[in-house]
């Protein structure tokens, strides 16, 4: 044993890292053809041509520390949410934000409580702050929100909902996460992770759902903070944007965890420009409404159990061993998420692409899945 794992503290010894989706060029070089990646939800039609052109404009500045406060971004971030900008605190990515709640809230002894196959990043901030997490079942592919109730404790400090859910694609709507905060003690704070609010507000619209009152609960200065990101319809998940809303006194004491200067000045002007482009951001939308259904009835067709998706993406149950799939299918030039990190092993996530990506995802995948067990 080294003396350097003596120096290490515990939790962060048994701390398992994040395993990202695999990278373009890092598939091609294995594979040796060209692929396409339909792992990590992010946008197929890139960045807002107008984020692109803001980035470009700011280059020549990079010599100079970005504005730490993130003061106009902030600012505009509050306007487009009709909030002040003291409930408003932006990031190097909402999983930043994540990291700074839970060292803020949690410690040796506390817990957080989410579902199981949720977004992994709830696990690894929860120990890296030297808490617990605990992971209630699902019900019905998503959070069962009875069952968090009853696992709340003395010691929780905050629960995680991502909603839609990260990787099963389904959603918890308004009413039932009123009577959920309802029962919820002024001890714990709810992380509503709202990545994908775009495609589960459109969905929402076109299916009579009520959605979110995420907002409500802010203005309201509920024990509620709210993340949102510009990783997922505004296609800048490179640039690292994302940001919290919530009580003003709350993001205070988050504002003081975060790493000095850590929004780039390309990201900030990025963001800034992203977020008035509607035309781009209205693209992306009607394109996922229609490919989702297209993509979801081509890997039914074949036997497979989609759930339907709020999000960008589709969480499919194979009946066989997902990371072998992944690899037949990279073979094939299609990067997709096997999710055994999520603690389902014989399930894949599709990120919906354009027209043309998924068609060649639907012949790929037709093609290595022609023998194996169909459920």
């Amino acid at each position: 044993m080294s003396r350097f794992y003596e120096l290490v503290t515990e939790h962060v010894r048994t701390l398992g890292g994040y395993i990202p989706g695999k990278p373009l060029k890092q598939a091609e070089r294995e594979s040796g053809v060209n692929c396409i990646k339909m792992a990590s939800n992010e946008n197929p039609f890139g960045p807002s041509p107008l984020a692109i052109e803001a980035m470009q404009a700011v280059l020549g500045e990079c010599n100079f520390y970005p504005d730490h406060d993130i003061s106009e971004l902030r600012q505009k971030i509050a306007e487009h949410h009709k909030l002040p900008p003291e409930d408003v605190l932006v990031t190097a990515g909402s999983t930043s934000l994540l990291g700074i709640i839970s060292r803020t809230l949690l410690a040796p002894g506390l817990n957080a409580i989410t579902s199981e196959r949720s977004f992994v990043i709830y696990r690894i901030a929860t120990k890296a702050a030297g808490g617990r997490l605990v992971e209630v079942p699902m019900r019905d592919d998503g959070f069962y929100l009875d069952a968090i109730t009853s696992a709340i404790d003395p010691n929780t400090r905050i629960v995680f909902l991502a909603n839609p859910n990260n990787p099963t694609g389904t959603l918890v709507d308004a009413a039932a996460l009123d009577r959920f905060l309802a029962h919820i003690p002024p001890s714990v704070i709810v992380v509503l992770d709202e990545a994908y609010y775009d495609f589960a507000q459109h969905f929402a619209a076109a299916r009579g759902v009520e959605y979110s009152h995420s907002l409500d609960y802010v203005r309201q200065a509920r024990n509620v903070v709210v993340l949102r990101t510009f990783s997922k319809v505004h296609g800048l998940a490179g640039v690292r944007v994302g940001y919290g809303l919530g009580p003003a006194e709350m993001m205070k004491y988050f504002a003081r965890m975060r790493t000095t200067f850590s929004v780039s000045v390309v990201a900030q002007a990025a963001a800034l420009a992203a977020l008035g482009d509607e035309a781009h951001i209205h693209k992306a939308l009607e394109n996922n409404a229609e490919q989702s259904k297209l993509l979801s009835e081509g890997i039914s067709a074949l036997g497979y159990r989609v759930v339907p998706t709020w999000a960008n993406f589709l969480y499919c149950e194979l009946g066989e061993d997902a990371a072998s799939v992944a690899k037949r299918l990279q073979a094939e030039g299609v990067i997709i998420r096997p999710l055994g990190p999520w603690g389902a092993p014989t399930a894949i996530r599709v990120t919906v692409g354009t027209p043309e990506q998924n068609q060649t995802f639907l012949r790929a995948f037709r093609q290595v899945m022609e023998k194996a067990p169909v459920r």
